[in-house]
């Protein structure tokens, strides 16, 4: 989180045991809670060691109004270590936090919409379900995916605001997910949002442009940094800076980067603007694991970049020689 951003110091409220991977953080910040529109995250500054904290995002739950922010962690065993921090924590535990932002904004234009979420990707929808159910002259319908019946969260608060406009597929009991089949009771204007794992939009993706859609009315946020393996420590280096950088398993790429005082341009944070991109002069050992949706199959295919911000390597050892696309502008 940079110094420049706008921050909050909140309590948490209250911890709620939403399933056997997922509690809601409930936080009430010391001054007014800012409106948020559905579908934004808050940034939150993870304490992971006594004076050390990590960036990490969290997409805001519901609509606001009772002055408090609300949202969901999954625990991840081999993650980069930001979910365990959270789940250590306890109700009356202090927190900085930037204001909420939206990358992930609902179109009010749309009359008819389609919202997909698997996994803990459900939490932007939330809002969004709610605040398309109350629009008049919008037919909206969910499909919420997850492994078990039992990670199923907030399908009651879905279920009451939009009865059976929503169905539910559980993997794990032999359902499946038909896709194209989804899209084709949809008319030809129709808007889809779609958040979950990476996995899932490189279908979507696919799926939608099969069906000859216009890609704008395909609008998605990704919880896909899992990547194929799982995150480990790797090391590159920057000639054109002279560094050669560890990166630890607990860390992003692009964190250690901006520990090690290189300049690289980002925003979301998420591997979906793309704006932290690198370019890749070569991998003398392992591999890269993109984790990104940014990067179409072909450039990740070819390797000559990689999203910063969530993309990681893989292998022991791993290594990668990189440059920064960042140039700082010309002296007069």
């Amino acid at each position: 989180m940079k110094a420049s951003q706008q921050t909050h110091l909140v309590t948490i409220d209250r911890i709620t045991t939403l399933s056997p991977t997922v509690r809601e953080f409930t936080l009430r910040p010391d001054d007014a809670a800012t409106a948020f529109a559905p579908g934004s995250h808050l940034p939150v500054e993870v304490p992971v060691g006594e004076r050390r904290t990590v960036p990490r995002h969290y997409s805001l739950v519901g609509l606001p109004g009772d002055g408090v922010w609300r949202i969901a962690v999954k625990h991840l065993p081999n993650g980069r270590g930001g979910s365990r921090a959270m789940w250590r924590l306890e109700e009356g535990n202090r927190l900085r936090v930037g204001a909420p932002a939206s990358h992930f904004e609902l179109d009010h234009r749309a009359t008819e919409v389609l919202l997909l979420a698997a996994g803990i990707g459900v939490t932007p929808l939330v809002g969004m379900a709610q605040a398309l159910a109350a629009r008049r002259g919008v037919r909206v319908r969910m499909v919420q995916v997850a492994r078990s019946a039992e990670e199923l969260v907030f399908s009651e608060q879905l279920a009451a605001s939009l009865g059976e406009r929503l169905r539910t597929v559980v993997t794990g009991a032999g359902q499946t997910l038909d896709l194209a089949t989804e899209l084709a009771a949809l008319s030809p204007q129709a808007q889809c949002y779609v958040c979950g794992p990476a996995s899932l939009m490189a279908h979507a993706r696919q799926v939608w442009a099969q069906a000859g859609r216009a890609p704008v009315d395909l609008r998605f946020e990704t919880f896909g940094t899992s990547g194929a393996h799982p995150a480990q420590a790797f090391t590159v280096k920057l000639p054109r800076h002279g560094l050669t950088i560890d990166v630890p398993a607990d860390s992003t790429l692009l964190e250690a980067l901006e520990r090690a005082g290189v300049e690289v341009l980002a925003d979301c944070r998420r591997g979906e603007c793309g704006l932290c991109a690198v370019d890749v002069l070569g991998v003398e050992a392992g591999t890269i694991d993109h984790r990104d949706v940014f990067l179409s199959p072909a450039q990740r295919a070819e390797g000559r970049q990689l999203c910063a911000c969530v993309s990681r390597l893989s292998g022991s050892p791993a290594c990668a020689v990189l440059d920064s696309s960042y140039r700082p502008d010309p002296v007069a």
